[in-house]
């Protein structure tokens, strides 16, 4: 029955198929009128095949965009017009019959083919428009190839795909939940999940050796370019018996695989094994967890350095310092000063290494003649160099640091083209000050701390977690972590950051039983798989690579969610909403 629409698709239409009767089915993607004779490009999921008719009577009542179905002879085209941007750009079909499919009703809100390039709420609204055009399509069929290349790799080294609940419990993990009430039981709410932290964790317990799944991951955040309000998709992965190293020969086996099928030609991808950082290496010498290794640009620490000098502004703070070799002109230091400012940098600091080795710059006149060797030797300084001072207090100064290091390298054309740069960053502290000067979870709750319960009794933190991320480009792609099986150090951990023994049993209280019953070792990751289809696709944001995301400020404008239920709706689940 399929043949009553069509017989081919248009991209299996070449000169091959020339002296062919076919039927074709697909949408009017242009229409050209040259008076006698007529043109139309016919667009279906596979490709574009132009449509001659000769008689004009066909095109009656034809639109751009209408659904249609055309039968005809492939013919050659004639060569002054072949078209070597399609594949069927030698060819057309001489049209004997149309039919109309769906027709156009409404004026079309938008060009499809450049639908990239207006607003996005009118996107948004008309998603299913915007899907048809090329680059979006694409997109979302990249999407598809790469999550069953995923699984390929993960069935491969011999991971078992296990679906775990959408409906489950509220925990404090760190974001806000979903939240979704309960008809049966009155005042009691479900979440959706944030990760399947918990359910992987139970399914080690529960003797899966090494669990995988592509889970949806549930978040009440606001937006970001490379975050999606409401729902994102990551590969979850959970090995029993494992240490750090047996996660990182997985996770950059697939990423690296992956990243190579799938990249832009000519792109090239680290190799593994990935470099690997610690927090404290990448916070100095990126002045982020999330360095962007394309970037040649190092950070140093001079903080010990001007204590023997006297610049007033750098006497008792973090300073920290990067060489660059390259020529700038007054006009690039004057508009660099204006973007640190910007950042919140009281100024920024240089001096430039002449060719007779001495220095030029404003700091110069307060450096010691004794320890301007010293400087030299610090920063590994020769001439044409120039050295940029960022100071200020010790939270701040590593983060605006990695902030002009990475203007520096955009500016200057530093950065390294088309490359995916990957690294690991472990050694997370295990606890940070909260607002209120308590200790609190740095990051996953469930990590082991290193040195395991006699650590614990210590400097909280000077705690390191096992826990690691996956960064590319300055992407932070995944993060993961030896988890903590062990009951008494997870009593332990949790005391800590303002948990006791009864409130972790009510809130965890699955993990909380089933560590009584030998819980094994184990560790996983989780990369992101909407960040790596934005970076191997070159977007600049995250929904671009989703079919249907939300907006912005997290509404579905399409389907108009969030909205307004019934009165009955809302007394079967026990609520009623405050005026």
């Amino acid at each position: 029955m399929a043949e009553m629409y069509r017989t081919k698709t248009c991209g299996e239409i070449g000169e091959q198929c020339v002296g062919e009767t076919v039927r074709l089915a697909g949408w009017v993607e242009n229409i050209r009128d040259h008076g006698g004779i007529s043109f139309i490009d016919l667009r279906d999921f596979y490709g574009v095949v132009q449509v001659v008719m000769r008689d004009v009577s066909l095109l009656k009542g034809i639109n751009r965009e209408d659904c249609v179905s055309v039968s005809g002879l492939i013919e050659h085209r004639d060569e002054e017009t072949y078209n070597p941007k399609i594949p069927s750009g030698t060819v057309e079909l001489d049209c004997k019959s149309v039919d109309m499919l769906g027709k156009v009703r409404e004026t079309l809100p938008f060009e499809i083919v450049t639908s990239k390039e207006i607003r996005e709420d009118l996107r948004l609204k008309y998603r299913f428009l915007d899907l048809r055009n090329r680059k979006v399509k694409d997109n979302i069929v990249l999407r598809a190839e790469v999550i069953k290349f995923l699984r390929q790799q993960m069935e491969e080294m011999g991971f078992l795909e296990v679906q775990t609940p959408i409906l489950c419990a509220s925990s404090p993990e760190g974001a806000r939940d979903y939240i979704v009430p309960s008809r049966r039981y009155k005042g009691k709410f479900y979440a959706l999940p944030q990760a399947p932290q918990q359910y992987k964790q139970l399914l080690m317990v529960s003797g899966i050796d090494k669990y995988y799944q592509i889970a949806p991951c549930f978040r009440d955040e606001d937006a970001r370019a490379d975050r999606s309000p409401g729902e994102f998709y990551q590969l979850d992965f959970e090995m029993a018996f494992a240490t750090q190293e047996d996660v990182f020969a997985v996770g950059e086996k697939v990423l690296e695989a992956t990243f190579k099928k799938f990249a832009p030609a000519g792109y090239k991808v680290t190799e593994a094994p990935f470099p690997v950082y610690s927090y404290e290496q990448s916070m100095l010498q990126f002045g982020t967890d999330k360095p962007d290794l394309r970037n040649p640009l190092r950070i140093i620490d001079l903080s010990e350095f001007f204590l023997h000098c006297t610049f007033k502004p750098f006497i008792g703070k973090t300073v920290r310092a990067i060489k660059v070799h390259a020529d700038m002109s007054k006009s690039f230091h004057e508009r660099m000063l204006q973007f640190a400012t910007s950042q919140g940098l009281g100024g920024l600091g240089y001096l430039e290494v002449l060719p007779d080795g001495s220095y030029k710059g404003p700091i110069d006149k307060f450096i010691p003649a004794e320890y301007k060797e010293t400087l030299r030797s610090l920063a590994s300084l020769e001439v044409g160099d120039t050295i940029f001072f960022i100071a200020d207090n010790e939270a701040e100064a590593p983060r605006l640091a990695g902030i002009i290091r990475q203007e520096l390298g955009k500016r200057l054309n530093l950065l390294e083209q088309n490359a995916y740069r990957f690294c690991f960053v472990d050694d997370f502290p295990m606890y940070e000050e909260d607002e209120n000067g308590k200790p609190a979870f740095t990051h996953n709750p469930f990590s082991m701390p290193q040195g395991g319960l006699e650590a614990l009794q210590g400097d909280v933190y000077k705690v390191l977690a096992y826990q690691y991320d996956i960064v590319c480009n300055g992407v932070e792609l995944s993060s993961g972590a030896v988890r903590n099986h062990d009951l008494d150090i997870m009593k332990k951990a949790f005391e800590i950051a303002g948990y006791d023994e009864k409130t972790l049993e009510e809130k965890f209280g699955a993990l909380y039983t089933a560590f009584k019953f030998g819980a094994p070792p184990h560790a996983g990751m989780a990369p992101g798989i909407d960040r790596m289809l934005m970076l191997l696709r070159g977007e600049e944001n995250i929904r671009e690579v989703i079919a249907f995301p939300m907006s912005a400020s997290a509404q579905d404008l399409m389907c108009g969610a969030p909205n307004e239920v019934t009165e009955l709706q809302l007394r079967e689940v026990h609520i009623k909403v405050r005026q």
